[in-house]
């Protein structure tokens, strides 16, 4: 086998899990494109209006608001989830840090200051600003994220909104409007629920169930009470 050869493949073996998953993304965005455009056609060809075309559908601002919505709602559980472990616990889960190690734990277990090592990341052996900001530095990405989507799905929203107003002649309301109407919170409200819903069940069912091979789930052996201990 050639070195070009191993490379590849270890490249592709390395980053299977985003690669995967990534391709998935698309394929079941490309899937929903398709779907949300043969309902909204329906609902066109109800009220006797012209339907659109794909190209035009992907650019409306029914299918944006039908996107940024759910990602508004996922960036939203990991900010909550990466942040609230650091302090919150579950007896059992491996979801959970070990129950004596609730907090930012030590600059010696963080590997910080002093205490960096050769290849630590550059920002992790400074002592002011760098390491506070890149110490917190994924679930501040996650809150970026969550109020990037969730402006967009306002925006989006607001458009959608409108649109369906015009078409029954009544007058457009504005972006501030909006953010105070049941349409807007219906939609984020309807996404935060499942995203708690899904996370404390994870959070719980781990402690009695496993998956063996997994870093989500317990080792098979280890007992109910075991916390913070990963496959």
């Amino acid at each position: 086998m050639s070195a070009n050869r191993r490379e590849r493949t270890g490249f592709w073996r390395g980053n299977s899990l985003s690669l995967v998953f990534g391709a998935a993304f698309l394929v079941v965005l490309a899937a929903q494109a398709v779907a949300g455009r043969a309902e909204f056609n329906e609902q066109l060809a109800v009220e006797g209006l012209q339907q659109v075309g794909f190209g035009d559908y992907l650019m409306s601002s029914d299918f944006a608001v039908d996107v940024t919505e759910n990602w508004q709602s996922e960036f939203l559980q990991f900010f909550l989830y990466i942040f609230g472990t650091v302090h919150l616990l579950q007896r059992g889960s491996p979801e959970s840090k070990p129950l004596h190690k609730a907090g930012t734990e030590s600059e010696r277990e963080q590997k910080l200051g002093d205490h960096a090592q050769s290849d630590s990341p550059r920002w992790a052996s400074t002592k002011d600003w760098r390491q506070a900001l890149y110490s917190r530095s994924l679930g501040l990405a996650m809150a970026v994220f969550f109020l990037f989507s969730w402006f967009a799905q306002s925006v989006s929203g607001v458009s959608a909104y409108n649109d369906v107003r015009l078409r029954q002649l009544q007058e457009p309301v504005s972006w501030v409007s909006y953010l105070a109407s049941s349409d807007f919170w219906n939609r984020s409200l309807q996404n935060w629920q499942s995203e708690l819903l899904a996370v404390a069940a994870m959070a719980i069912l781990s402690v009695y169930l496993r998956q063996r091979g997994s870093p989500e789930s317990k080792p098979v052996g280890s007992p109910h009470s075991a916390t913070g201990v990963e496959g």
